[in-house]
């Protein structure tokens, strides 16, 4: 992993949010102007961004928003990826490192909670290894869905199905949350702000 001395440090008392959510550039407008407002609002919250590094999609879109608004953003990028998800020029800091698992593990280091933001297989898989972490004991963090004109209804729909089944258990369904609203979500996530 390629990181500056300088960098921030992964116990550095600070709440950030690991965001997982799509890379790809042709998502619609209403999915990247939600993440971009999203990340406008960490950053009015103080709560800076960790996420995979790249520059388009509702990636790029959230890392703009908390920028804009003078937010802290920390991209995790993998060299695995090439030229597939373009490193994002304007971050507080980006680390490059060989691998995706690479990528959730250092993510996760830095990260208090969890978000995730419509994405495809990439977030998907980032979202279930952060609840079989959380399951095994690897963290102990809140994690949330964040649900843009009900992206997340039909996985939720799915995991109510194996909870009901018994093929996750009660306790394991709850480890987290699904809300459409940006304020609730992040209030749900750190419930008690850092001092200043």
């Amino acid at each position: 992993m390629t990181l500056a001395s300088s960098s921030p440090s992964p116990s550095a008392p600070r709440r950030r949010l690991a965001v997982y959510c799509g890379a790809n550039d042709r998502v619609g407008a209403k999915y990247k102007e939600a993440a971009y407002a999203f990340g406008a609002a960490m950053a009015a919250r103080d709560i800076g961004v960790v996420y995979g590094g790249c520059s388009t999609g509702l990636m790029g879109a959230v890392a703009n928003g908390c920028l804009h608004a003078g937010g802290e953003v920390i991209g995790v990028l993998p060299d695995v990826l090439g030229e597939r998800e373009p490193g994002h020029p304007g971050l507080s800091q980006l680390l490059r490192v060989p691998d995706m698992h690479t990528r959730k593990a250092v993510m996760t280091a830095f990260a208090s909670a969890f978000v995730a933001l419509p994405g495809g297989y990439g977030t998907l898989d980032e979202l279930f290894e952060a609840l079989t972490w959380r399951m095994i004991g690897t963290h102990a963090h809140p994690i949330a869905l964040y649900d843009v004109d009900g992206y997340w209804s039909h996985l939720v729909q799915f995991i109510d199905k194996a909870t009901s089944e018994q093929l996750v258990t009660q306790a394991a369904r709850d480890y987290f949350f699904v809300d459409d609203d940006t304020g609730r979500l992040l209030d749900r996530l750190f419930p008690i702000p850092m001092p200043r």
